[in-house]
């Protein structure tokens, strides 16, 4: 078998840059109390408030295991609130708290202070290059999955 180069390992390098990303958004998110891991559902919610687990896995990409404790964990935090759909009781809706929509300022702040860092020196041509490429790669992986 031939080795693979870590630098020339497309996932090895993308989840190396999330990595950081993560530890950058961590940094400046942490006054909030809020994790990276919290973050996309939010980022969600905050687009659209009242999504079912079930909407917010299908938006963020993860599995519903994963999901539920996360929403469990934000719930506990103050973060959301849990409530019975009334067209179907056996699913509930996830809503913003006053506390969440409070902090949505910080959170976007520490998002585009992590994501400057990560841009630094390069010009908006190849960001947006860039950008494009990731979205194909996406729809690839995405199309792959169905």
């Amino acid at each position: 078998m031939t080795s693979l180069p870590r630098q020339s390992s497309l996932g090895y390098q993308l989840n190396h840059l999330a990595r950081l990303l993560g530890n950058g958004l961590r940094a400046g998110i942490s006054a909030t109390g809020v994790t990276p891991g919290q973050f996309a559902q939010l980022l969600a919610l905050y687009e659209e408030d009242g999504l079912t687990q079930q909407e917010l896995c299908e938006r963020v990409r993860i599995d519903q295991s994963t999901m539920a404790h996360t929403l469990r964990r934000m719930e506990r935090d103050g973060l959301i609130v849990r409530t019975i759909d009334p067209d179907d009781r056996r699913r509930s809706r996830n809503t913003l708290t006053p506390r969440a929509r409070e902090i949505e300022k910080t959170l976007a702040q520490g998002a585009r202070a992590a994501n400057a860092r990560a841009l630094e020196g390069i010009d908006q041509e190849e960001i947006d290059a860039f950008m494009r490429t990731l979205a194909r790669m996406i729809a690839n992986l995405e199309d792959g999955d169905q």
